[in-house]
């Protein structure tokens, strides 16, 4: 049965730099935007803001959709990512909850277009979508008849 693993990212943006997270996969530095699974009973919003806080120590909410991707890996694993934008008014300090994030990384769009650590191409395909400005309410998203717990 075919079952695409749903996830979520984030792109938080202050004043021209954008939020990256560092992880060690496979002894190798891969740069994300803060992203993660879709968990039992939660919505994808929810996701979306604990996803941020468990890789930034950041509490923030999704403001908009920027896009929904499809895709499949090149080991074949396939995705649908939800893709949000939170911009904030300043740079907070970063604290990951989760040990598999190494470290946060404030950097330009210029510094991850053109890094070779990317952890897939949807990283610098969510660069390109925010810098395009083309963006969708949060109200896209409906969790109905959803009750948690």
């Amino acid at each position: 049965m075919f079952k695409p693993h749903v996830t979520v990212a984030n792109v938080v943006h202050v004043n021209g730099n954008f939020l990256i997270v560092e992880e060690i996969i496979n002894n190798k530095s891969v740069w994300n935007q803060p992203a993660g699974h879709l968990e039992a009973n939660e919505t994808i919003l929810a996701a979306a803001s604990r996803e941020l806080y468990e890789e930034t120590g950041i509490n923030a909410l999704p403001q908009q959709l920027i896009k929904i991707h499809q895709w499949v890996a090149p080991d074949g694993c396939a995705f649908l990512r939800f893709l949000f934008l939170i911009e904030l008014d300043e740079m907070p300090e970063t604290s990951p909850q989760d040990n598999d994030i190494h470290q946060c990384l404030w950097l330009t769009a210029d510094e991850i277009l053109s890094s070779s650590c990317l952890r897939s191409p949807l990283v610098a395909e969510s660069i390109r979508c925010y810098m395009s400005r083309k963006f969708f309410p949060l109200a896209l998203i409906d969790a109905y008849q959803f009750h948690s717990g």
